[in-house]
């Protein structure tokens, strides 16, 4: 039987970076950066989101170019994963940066080759998911392998976060995203958040009986 973990105290995935102290209020240029990231970033209801991704088969130049910009924006955008699906391009392409300290990490054809029985409930959001944070029960531990953006073999012993961080970025390049790992309830809730273009977090109950949405509690 697998083991489970209290919710953590991690920020939401593709959220601000966690860090010990309470950030700073953004200044009006880390907020224009971010707002222009955040243009390029594609959002719910584009069918890019649920496509799968195709094997990178050439490491070059253009690759080390495109894993940059991918790095440019999530910084930007105040994230700590970007799947390069989210920009649109389907390519088995990703980055992270799962801590204020750690170093950007690009990371082509990822594979979980293993992961733990124990198992962990956290709060997700997603650049592709305006203002929607739900609950993701996901394993703690992961060894995930691929390759860099020289094409070098890479293999990560992955835990708490970094696990997370991966484990959703590579759920974006097989066409998955938060909603199909949501309770019944969070993912309703969200779903209609996204059409009226509301928020929507596990903190916020909801009491929809029925088809029809209700009018939101809370402006995006």
């Amino acid at each position: 039987m697998s083991e489970h973990s209290e919710i953590q105290p991690d920020e939401p995935i593709e959220g601000p970076v966690a860090g010990d102290a309470a950030p700073d209020e953004p200044t009006e240029e880390e907020l224009r950066r971010r707002d222009a990231a955040l243009a390029e970033v594609v959002v719910f209801g584009n069918p890019v989101l649920r496509s799968k991704a195709s094997e990178v088969r050439e490491f070059g130049a253009e690759l080390r170019h495109e894993a940059d910009h991918m790095i440019e924006i999530m910084r930007d955008a105040m994230g700590v994963g970007l799947a390069a699906t989210q920009l649109g391009a389907l390519r088995r392409l990703l980055v992270f940066q799962a801590g204020p300290d750690a170093t950007p990490t690009a990371l082509a054809n990822p594979v979980i080759e293993w992961s733990s029985g124990e198992l962990a409930t956290a709060a997700e959001g997603c650049l592709s998911l305006p203002r929607v944070v739900v609950d993701v029960e996901r394993p703690l531990h992961v060894r995930v392998t691929g390759a860099d953006i020289r094409g070098k073999p890479i293999l990560i012993e992955a835990s708490g976060l970094e696990a997370r961080v991966l484990q959703h970025e590579i759920d974006h390049l097989d066409g998955v995203l938060i909603l199909d790992r949501t309770e019944r309830d969070q993912r309703k809730g969200a779903m209609r958040a996204l059409r009226e273009g509301t928020s929507f977090t596990p903190f916020e109950p909801d009491t929809e009986d029925d088809q029809e949405p209700e009018p939101a509690h809370e402006a995006g």
